[in-house]
């Protein structure tokens, strides 16, 4: 099993990352610091009072707990932190669905730096 975030500043760190909404789940993503590169991926879980009430909001906590240790064991990559945020769709969505949007927003989030890397290199080839 990964090893779980915990601390307040760890959640708000991986704010600052890359992001993916998807109808069951939102995933952040964040690189961390040259040191701590060689690290397991770490992953945290948080639902909002939006989502319901506490019965309600435990339940999307535990369905997604399941979803990132199907997902994550076989796609995390070592020394990233993920967060996943539960939408109101977290309950009612299918588990076939939420695995589906779990990988998903994986490809989507380590995508979008490749893409942002090309970009950049465009951009300053252009000003150069």
């Amino acid at each position: 099993m990964m090893e779980r975030l915990k601390a307040r500043r760890d959640f708000l760190k991986a704010a600052r990352g890359r992001k993916w909404a998807a109808p069951g789940l939102v995933l952040q993503a964040q690189k961390r610091t040259q040191t701590e590169l060689d690290a397991e991926a770490r992953v945290g879980f948080t639902v909002t009072k939006k989502v319901g009430k506490a019965h309600i909001r435990n339940r999307a906590k535990r369905r997604l707990r399941s979803v990132a240790t199907d997902v994550l064991a076989l796609a995390a990559r070592p020394g990233y932190d993920y967060v996943l945020i539960g939408r109101a769709g977290t309950i009612s969505r299918s588990y076939i669905d939420l695995t589906r949007d779990l990988e998903t927003a994986l490809a989507k989030v380590h995508a979008q730096k490749s893409r942002d890397t090309q970009n950049r290199r465009q951009a300053s080839q252009k000003q150069g």
